[in-house]
Formats: structure tokens, sequence, C-alpha cells
């Protein structure tokens, strides 16, 4: 690509990209027209590229290839995604909209099972076994009093957490009351969410600041190089 339009190029995108900036920065001033035309803009470029993903990674090569140009074993294998997806489809109109009902349930069930097996297998276990091997001292050598340390802020922190989402209670005069013992631990376990929803509101803060930073930088260069 010559200079001359490798520069242009350069120029058009960088117009575009401080336009589009500007646009999302204008909200700082309260919801107007120039930020919602920003997020229109945003949310149909998302809806194309994941338009344009579907259909070059799944639906013509795994759906309309195996159609065209497979067996007679693929051909009717793969008529049946096909049919539930034209069912889904039909859930487009109120009156066709109970027959895409099987494959509403079918991807209820197909992700709850998904969501599900990957809570117990990428989060349950894994963390059970890490609370378990906060206790191994082996190879622990002098810092053995940090490691217990360490396993024991964990131990009660996973402890208090799951008492405090505990809602069993006793029916007294006063009304439903959770026992002495469990409201006392609900306490502890609360003060452990609420550092966990800082640690998390702080991690989210510094990320919106290095965002906005390298923003405002892409700003000042754009502008220092007018």
């Amino acid at each position: 690509m010559p200079a001359i339009l490798s520069n242009l190029v350069n120029w058009i995108t960088g117009g575009i990209s401080f336009l589009l900036t500007l646009m999302v920065l204008s909200y700082l001033i309260g919801d107007n027209p120039v930020f919602r035309a920003a997020v229109y803009i945003f949310i149909g470029v998302s809806a194309g590229y994941a338009a344009a993903v579907v259909w070059h990674q799944v639906l013509y090569p795994k759906l309309f290839m195996p159609l065209a140009s497979g067996n007679l074993g693929e051909r009717l294998l793969i008529t049946i995604p096909l049919v539930m997806g034209l069912l889904l489809l039909l859930k487009l109109s109120p009156r066709t909209a109970r027959l895409g009902i099987p494959s509403m349930a079918f991807l209820v069930g197909v992700g709850a099972a998904v969501a599900i097996g990957g809570a117990i297998m990428g989060t349950l276990f894994p963390q059970t076994w890490a609370s378990m091997q906060a206790f191994n001292l082996s190879g622990a050598g002098k810092y053995w009093l940090e490691r217990v340390s360490e396993g024991l802020v964990m131990l009660v922190g996973t402890v208090t957490t799951l008492v405090y989402f505990h809602f069993g209670a006793k029916a007294t005069p006063n009304g439903p009351q959770r026992g002495k013992l469990v409201s006392v631990l609900g306490r502890v376990g609360q003060v452990f969410i609420a550092i966990t929803f800082g640690v998390l509101f702080a991690g989210v803060f510094v990320a919106a600041m290095t965002a906005l930073i390298e923003r405002m930088n892409f700003i000042i260069t754009f502008l220092s190089s007018l």
C-alpha cells in the first residue's frame, strides 16, 4: 500500500475513533442523542459481527455444507438441528410461538446442564480442593504458620459465607428467627461478602479508569498530530 494511501486510511480511522470517543464521553453531561447514536452504532456493529461469526463458523460449515455435500447419514443427522432451528424461528410470531417450545426447552435444558456442570467441575470442586490444600504443610518449611493462617481465613470465609445464605429459621412468638450461632456466623460471612464486593468494585473501577486514561491519551495524541 502506498504511503499516502496508508496515511489517509490512518487519518480516516483515527478521525472516526476520535469522533466515537467524544460521542461516548458526551454521556458525562447526561443522556443525549449523540451518546444514544454511539450506543446504536455499537449494538449494530456487534450484531453484524456476531451474525458474520455465526454464518462463517456455524451455519455454513456445519449445516449447509453437510447438507450439500455430505452423505446420506450426515444429511439425516443434520436435519434434526435444522428442524429445531426452523421451529425456533416460529416463535417470532405469536400465532406459531407454541411450535417453538420444544426447541426452546432443549436450549434451556442444555444450557442449565452446561451451567451446572461448569459450576461443579470448574468452581465447586477446584475451590474445595484448594481449601483442603491450604492445610497441606508438606514443603511449607518455616512458613507453616503463614500457610495455616491462610487456610484458616479461607475456611472461615467459606463456611461463614455459606451459613449467611442459610435461611432456615425457627418459629417464635416474635416471628421466624435463626439460631444465635447461625446469626453470628452469618454476620461474619456478611463481612467476607462485603470485602469481596469491595474488591470486585475496585477491580471494575480500575479497569474503567484504565480505559478512560487510554481514551484520553488517544484524544491528546490525535489532536497533537493535527
